[in-house]
Order: structure tokens, then sequence, then C-alpha cells
């Protein structure tokens, strides 16, 4: 080839496949394009010339350097098996690239670039070279065809020297043969999944079916593509690993060691363990239970799936049902009491929990349910198809009563829509869903529209108008009662609960029904008794009243009671109302009011007489249901009961349950198990939705309406908030430190039982000394009050405003020490007032109301001072304009409660709340935290200075160290 002009340029094009490369040889004269195979013995030849260009030599000397690498057997086929190329060069051959392609770089071609030419020269000679046919004088063995591809399956040459002579033909293409195979071999098995999962294929024929046993096959899975799946058998038995089931060799082990973990958790799995190739075993009866009933669940857990065949059906479900059953009959003895007396939902009301098994969704009859629990073995034939029955629905349809309960109960599940039920032999429960039989589904529909539907017409026997809000409350009390259940009233104060309860009364006079007509008991804060008895003359003056309260009191004439004699002390009716003129009804049908404190005492008298209705009102009064009072209340008979309260909550949920577990028994469950389920959940703040569910639940039975609510008291005047920040005087300064500091050495000293009434303590003297430093070291007498606190300061200026411009104001402290210093003050400085504590007498408190809200010729007595806890509920002060805390309470509910002594239905002027807060103290403090739980709709939850005697004591120093902006003067 001497056209070719090699003392010219060589230009070194590469394609792909590397033998459809090209070399370009030019110079002045002409430009000859060659292929690769015909390049080849143009290159060999100007191997040994000196006037080649740099870029033939670079090319020469990487063409021998790869005709040496395929004598050698350094090739392999590519990726894609269409194309042969050299193996990875080993540390030799690298070198030898390198150094040929520093020494024949040139201008234009630096070495980086040269060595990438030279690589490519290789793998185009070794794609090229076995294609070509042989020199020798003999044949050679054509290479296997199986897994190459067609061009590679012409025959191979033997290498050829520079001359051209083959050397070593056969043992090149036994090599290259070897060489083949290994890479295909190492390709495959890589390519193989080695790690598996499992799972258990359950088959069975007619017959087996019969014997009630199954086959469980194992399988393998490839971790990665669960599709991929092979019988276990073949990857134990292959003799030629992945020939047929695709798994590498490694794939067995795994598989072993994954069926171990699963013997582990379902033991039965230790006899396909014991067979030399595990492939299938058959099932028993009792293996199979123990499948079902626990060998599923601990299965999926470690990812071992169970897999049933679609002719073996397991659509057999399990629901709770519940529906009114069968009357209990009434054992032999006294009457006991019970919570529920009315037909519809009474004491022989039964309702029942009870299993009902379906099939693809449809309940099964009696006798097929009957057939099912008679069934031995887990597998049964229903309507024609075989179905497994899981061991906890064939225990259901065996026992499927799970068990009765009281009707409080049976509406709670039926609002709720779930039952806790707890499994045979466990102590632990699970909720279950439940469906709610169609007797229960109208009882419901009613509790939910009762406070909605269309109102009731106001009883003939009222003489009042009652609102649209308070003729909704009625419907609603009378729809409950009517059915046997009690209701909690939760109205803000001032929106007639009073008025509602009577109304109720009279409607239930007027129905007639059994239990209707027994008196009605209200049961009250002594403070109350007057309003209840005004309230009852004033709007139902044809109903009887009496007092059973102080040293007159019986209950003659009474249901249940036996007559007295003429001179019993018998506070009746006659001497109650004056006279019997204008009275519709027999006295044993009217009001029978008492307080907490006599209910206490005389229970047993009370507890003779069959009570109608029985009211609590300021039922927070037993929110403690340990307490006697609240015992003693429990044990009052009543066709339904009635709690008046506006706070239901003050500090914490299970207050709640204590009303509303008095007013329908059983609602909520136990004390310990509306903590767990109800209370816990909702308190921490750790399952929003527990909320939601709870409010559904108790919704039926709490009414809870506002002042601020769209159309409840439109008419009612604006009330306007004020926080009046004041500092403490130099003398309250230097108390309030030295108490804090005293009071904290013992603290941090102290063991957890006294450290609670330490906090305590500390926190009580802290807010006294804000008060007034002589309320702090009990001072009394004739000792100087003004200027050692600027609440008095401020209460002077307030009252300087309101008096002259014919204003009346209600002075709130939880102290009666710092009433007793308010008192002194007020006489000192010349200003009227009263002052109404807890141990102020009856007659005189009900005097006291009067003389401040008929107002006229007692005008001169403006001020009231009142004790939060003896005034702060119940009590109707519409005269006042002016509502002042003298000291906060820790619970916003019952701040909110002394301001509705005058901010109610009635009131016809603008109500002013002042608070006085002492800057930088504790009070201020609690003040924000006190802002933060008012913003709380409807629910409080803390749980008032208890909660505060958990802080550490990091957390307590904070609260009661004196602020920068104390002050004092």
């Amino acid at each position: 080839m001497s056209f070719v002009p090699v003392t010219g340029v060589a230009t070194w094009r590469a394609a792909d496949p590397p033998r459809e490369s090209v070399v370009e040889f030019s110079d002045a004269r002409r430009t000859v394009e060659l292929p690769v195979k015909a390049a080849l013995p143009v290159l060999t030849k100007a191997r040994g010339r000196d006037d080649v260009h740099p870029s033939v030599g670079l090319l020469s000397g990487a063409v021998m350097l790869g005709m040496r690498l395929v004598a050698a057997g350094k090739f392999e086929p590519s990726d894609d098996q269409q194309s042969w190329r050299v193996t990875p060069l080993d540390a030799t051959d690298g070198e030898s690239v390198s150094l040929l392609a520093g020494s024949r770089a040139y201008d234009g071609l630096d070495a980086g670039a040269a060595e990438q030419v030279v690589r490519q020269v290789l793998d185009a000679v070794a794609d090229t070279m076995p294609r070509s046919a042989p020199v020798a004088t003999r044949r050679t063995s054509s290479l296997p065809s199986a897994g190459v591809s067609s061009a590679a399956t012409e025959p191979a040459a033997t290498a050829t020297s520079a001359a051209g002579t083959t050397t070593g033909g056969d043992r090149f293409a036994e090599r290259l043969q070897a060489r083949i195979a290994h890479h295909r071999t190492v390709t495959e098995e890589a390519d193989r999944p080695q790690l598996v999962r499992l799972s258990l294929r359950i088959e069975a024929d007619e017959e087996e079916l019969v014997a009630g046993a199954v086959r469980l096959v194992l399988q393998v899975h490839d971790e990665r593509d669960p599709l991929h799946v092979a019988d276990a058998a073949a990857l134990f038995a292959d003799t030629a690993p992945g020939a047929a089931h695709g798994f590498g060799v490694r794939a067995s082990t795994h598989a072993s060691i994954a069926l171990r973990s699963a013997a582990e958790v379902w033991p039965v799995l230790d006899r396909l363990l014991a067979l030399r190739v595990p492939d299938e075993i058959t099932l028993d009866t009792d293996e199979l239970v123990s499948l079902l009933d626990d060998g599923v669940a601990a299965l999926d857990a470690i990812g071992v799936d169970v897999l049933w065949p679609t002719s073996l059906g397991r659509d057999l479900t399990s629901t709770a049902v519940l529906d009114v059953g069968a009357p209990r009959k009434r054992a032999p003895g006294p009457a006991r009491e019970e919570p529920l007396q009315e037909p519809l939902l009474g004491t022989d009301s039964l309702f029942s929990f009870r299993w009902q098994v379906a099939l693809h969704g449809d309940d099964l009859t009696a006798d097929e349910m009957d057939e099912l629990a008679r069934a031995a073995s887990p597998i049964l034939k229903l309507r024609g198809s075989w179905t497994v029955v899981d061991p906890a629905v064939a225990r259901r349809a065996k026992k499927r009563l799970i068990r009765t309960v009281k009707p409080a109960q049976a509406i709670a599940a039926a609002l709720t829509g779930a039952v806790e039920i707890a499994a045979p032999g466990q102590d632990t429960t699970d909720e279950q869903a439940v469906v709610v039989g169609a007797s229960l589904l109208k009882i419901r529909e009613r509790l939910l529209t009762a406070a909605t539907r269309e109102p009731v017409e106001s009883p003939a026997g009222l003489h009042a108008h009652l609102r649209d809000y308070q003729r909704h409350g009625l419907t609603w009390l009378a729809d409950l009662t009517d059915l046997g259940l009690g209701a909690c009233l939760a109205d803000d104060m001032g929106l007639g609960k009073t008025i509602t309860v009577i109304a109720l009364h009279l409607h239930r006079q007027a129905a007639g029904r059994p239990g209707h007509r027994g008196p009605t008991l209200v049961v009250c804060p002594t403070s109350l008794l007057g309003n209840w008895e005004a309230e009852i003359r004033r709007f139902a003056p044809g109903v009887a009243v009496r007092r059973f309260h102080g040293s007159r009191r019986d209950l003659s004439g009474l249901t249940g009671t036996d007559d007295a004699s003429p001179d019993d002390g018998l506070l009746d009716v006659e001497e109650v109302l004056g006279g019997t003129e204008g009275l519709d009804g027999p006295a044993s049908a009217g009001f029978v009011l008492t307080t907490y404190g006599t209910m206490r005492v005389d229970q047993k008298v009370l507890a003779a007489v069959d009570w109608g209705l029985v009211v609590a009102d300021e039922a927070q009064h037993v929110k403690n249901p340990a307490s006697s009072t609240a015992r003693a209340l429990r044990a009052l008979p009543g066709s339904a009961r009635v709690a008046l309260t506006g706070t239901p909550v003050e500090n914490n949920l299970t207050e709640l349950w204590a009303i509303l577990d008095w007013a329908i028994p059983g609602l909520l469950g136990s004390r310990n198990a509306f903590r767990k389920v109800w209370a816990g959940p909702i308190e921490s703040g750790l399952e929003p939705t527990k909320a939601r569910q709870f409010a559904d639940l108790i919704e039926p039975f709490l009414l809870r309406r506002r002042k601020s609510d769209p159309g409840i008291a439109p008419e009612l005047p604006a009330k306007t908030e004020t926080d009046h920040p004041l500092s403490l005087t130099r003398e309250q300064t230097v108390l309030y430190e030295a108490f804090v500091r005293e009071t904290l050495e013992r603290i941090e000293r102290s063991d957890p039982d006294a450290r609670r009434g330490l906090v305590l303590a500390l926190l009580t003297g802290l807010k006294q000394i804000c008060n007034h430093p002589a309320q702090f070291l009990k001072q009394s007498g004739n000792v100087r009050l003004g200027g050692r606190s600027e609440k008095l300061d401020l209460l002077d200026e307030l009252l300087a405003t309101v008096l002259p411009e014919g204003g009346a104001a209600l002075l709130f402290t939880q102290y009666v020490a710092m009433g007793r210093l308010l008192e002194a003050h007020l006489t000192h400085t010349g200003v009227p007032h009263q002052f109404l504590h807890g141990g102020t007498p009856v007659r005189e408190r009900e005097a006291m109301v009067e003389r401040f809200q008929q107002g006229g010729d007692d005008a001169s007595l403006p001020v009231l001072i009142l004790s939060l806890k003896a005034g702060g509920t119940g009590l109707n002060l519409t005269r006042a304009d002016h509502v002042i805390h003298v000291d906060r309470w820790w619970n916003p509910a019952v701040e909110e409660q002394a301001t509705d002594r005058a901010y109610r239905i009635g009131q016809t002027k603008p109500v002013q709340v002042h608070r006085m807060v002492m800057r930088g103290s504790v009070e201020e403090k609690v003040a924000e935290l006190l802002g933060r739980k008012r913003a709380l709709a409807d629910a409080v939850l803390g749980s008032g200075e208890a909660a505060l005697t958990e802080l550490s004591n990091d957390e307590l120093r904070d609260l009661v160290m004196l602020r920068p902006d104390a002050g004092d003067r």
C-alpha cells in the first residue's frame, strides 16, 4: 500500500462499535481513508520507518500494543455484547500506554489526548482481530453461539505476527471460549437476586377441605421485586442454580435464615425446617386454628404474608350490635334506687351488645349462626362456598351476648358509635365500632334534635313570657326528662335558668305521666333560697313551695312521708305563701327548697320522698364526687335529675364528670375510666380528636348558651372590662421580698408533701400583701389603712366618680379579712355600704340583697362588699353598674360568675368591670395566665392553685419574684 501517504498526518476517527473506526492518511498530494481492518497492515509496516509523521507513529505503536494484548487473550465482550474490548489493563499494560502516549505526543495533541487515542485504538484492534480470517494452514473451532450476538459467532482468528504468521491458534481459541463462558456466568449471576423474603401459599382440594386440612407451600420473592416469585422447592433442589427460577446461588441461604426467623414466631414452621427441601407441609385443624388465631398476625409483623386462594373465602365479619334486650326480672326484696325510671328508658329497660356475623356483608341467619357455633373446624361451607372462619369470629358466634348495659351506657355507645370490649380472657379492652338498633336510633335522633326542634308552648300556669332560647331550653329539658334522662343546663349566669326549671315543673305536671306528678326538690346554696322562693312566687303563684331548712323543717304531706302533728313545727304552704288562696294543686305537687348542708344532714329524710324532679342549683358544689355532700345528693331518688351551673368546668374535666354522672349515671363510665379514656388525653392535648369526640358525646346532655351568643340576650347593655395596674408601696415591697426569700428557702429544703403546703402558703401570703399590709400582718382595730396600698387609693377614686352619678358598685374579694378592712375603710371615709359573706345569716342575706336592689330610700347603701364564695353565684344584683375585683381569683370562670351578679337579664345600664393588679407581682403574672386560659373556647383545663404547686423551684421563683417595674413609694 505504497499509495498510502504515511509521511503525512494520520487522523484517528473513533466510532461505535470500534471496528468501524476510520484512519485518514493525508499529505500535500492526496488523502486516503481506510477502515481499521485495512489500516492494520499499513500501520504495522510503518513501524520500522524513520520518515513517518508522529501521528502515524502513535497509531502504529498503539496497533502493535493492541495485537499483543489480543494474542495474550486480554479482551472480552463489551457490556452490550455487541463488540469486543480490551480487558481492564493491569499496571504493566497501563504504564505501556502512558509511555507510548508521552513519547509520541506532538503539536496539537498533548499526552492526555494521545493516551485517549491509544485506548480507542486498542479497543478497535480487539474488536477487529477476532473477526479476521485465520492465516493458519488448519482451521480452528468456532466459538459457541449461546448468549453471544451473531457477529461474535464468526471463526476466531489466531494472533498474527507482524509478518502474518500464525502463533498458537488452538490455544488462543480455547482461552477465548473459556473467557467468554466465564464472563457470561459472572454477568448473569450478578444480575440475579440474592436477597429474598418469604410467603406462605395455602392450597387445598375438596377432600382436604372436607377433612378440615390445608397444605402450606413455601414461596420466595425477590426482596426488590415481589412479583419475581418461585416455589422454595425449585430454589433448594435445583442443580443448576438460576436456570429456571432466576435467583442467585446465595438466595437459598437467605431463604433458610428467613425461615428460621418465621419459625420463631410461629413454631409450626419448624416442620418445614426439618425437611431437606422445605417445600410444603399439611396443616391439621389445630395447626390451622393456630395460624388463624395468632400466626397470621405474628408472621405479618416480620414481613411474611399468608396467601389464601380465592376459592377459600375469608369474608366472615363480626359487628357489635346494640339494641333493646329482654326485660329483666326484679329481684325480691326492697326496691333499689335506679337513675332512670321512665317507661322508655326506665329500670325495666335492658339494652345489650350482641355479636352479629355477616358473610360478604349480609347478616347470617339464626340457623347459620348456630351452624357456625357448632363447627369443629375453622373451614366451613356456608351458602355453597368454603369459608375460613377466624377463631375470634367463631367464639363470638358461640357466645353472642357481649353484655347487658344500663340505658345511659347504651345511649353513650349510640352517640359515639363505639364501645370498649375486652377479648375473652383479657383484661385490656379494644374499641369496637357498634351498630345501633332501630329503637335506639329513634332515641338518638330525638336527643340530637331536642335543643333545636320546634319548641313546646309555655305552660299555662307560668306567669311570664319565655324568650325563644328559654323555650328551646324548656323543650330540651322536657325531652330528656321524658326519656328518663338527666341534663345539665349550663347557661351563663343571668340567662334565666331558674325560670326555665319552673316552666319545666309546670310542663311535667300538666303532662301527667307516671313519675311526673311528684314534687320537685331544689338543692341550692343557702344564699339562693330566697331567690328561688321569690321566683316561684312571682312566676308560678299557683304552685306550693316550702323550705326544708333551719330549725323548722318538715316534709309532711309529701308522697312517702307520714302526716305530722299540727304543732310539729311544719313550715307549710300557708306560712310560706301567706295563705292557700290561689293554689291550683296540692302541696305534694309543688317545690321543696333545701340547701346542700341541710341535705347532707337530713339525707335519709329527703330520700324517703318519691321526687318527680331533683334539681341541683350551682351544681359545681358537688364537683368532688367523694365528698359527703355529693354522696348524699346521689342517694336522693327521682324520676329525673337536672343540674344547673354557669361553670360546669372550673378547674378540670373530672368536675364535669361528677356533675354529669349525677345527672345521667353511667353515661361517662367510672371516674377512673373517664380519666383514662377522656380527661387524660384531652387535658394533655396529645389527642386533638378526643375533644371533638367528647363534645359529641355530652352535647345532647349539656346545654351551654352565653350572653354573647347571637339572639340570646340582645337587649343587654355593653360591658367594659378594665385592668388597673398599680404599684406596691415601699412597705408592701419590703414585706413581699422578705416573704419570698424566706419561704423559697424553706421550700427548697422541704419534702414533696410539705412543699405543696408551703407553695400554697406563699401564694396566699403574697396575694394578701398585694391587697394590704394590714391583711398579711393580721392587723385590726383602729389601725391606719390609708396610704399603705394603692388598691384603697384606687377604690376611693372609683367610688368618688361612681356614687355622685347615682351609680352602685359591687366589691368582690376572696378573703373575708380583706372584706373587713374594706368595710373599716369605707366607714372611715363615710361611704354607706353592706358586707355579705359566708357567715351572714340567710334572712339577713336576703334583706341585704333586697335593700341593695330596691334603691329609692335605701339608695344611701350603694356599695355592697361580697366575699367571692358567698356572693359570687346565684344573686341578682342588677342595680350595680360597676363591679370591682379587689383581688384576682385563679380561675377566670369564677370571676365571670361574680361579674354576672350585675351583668345579667334585667340590667339596663352599661356595666364597668374593674380589676386591680399589682405590677411586677404574682398578681400580674397570674393575670397573664388567666388571659391565656380565657382565650380557650369552652375549656378550662388547668388546675388552679393546685397546678402551681407542681412548678419547679426555678419556675416558682420566676412566678413570685418581683419584676423591676413593681415600683414603690
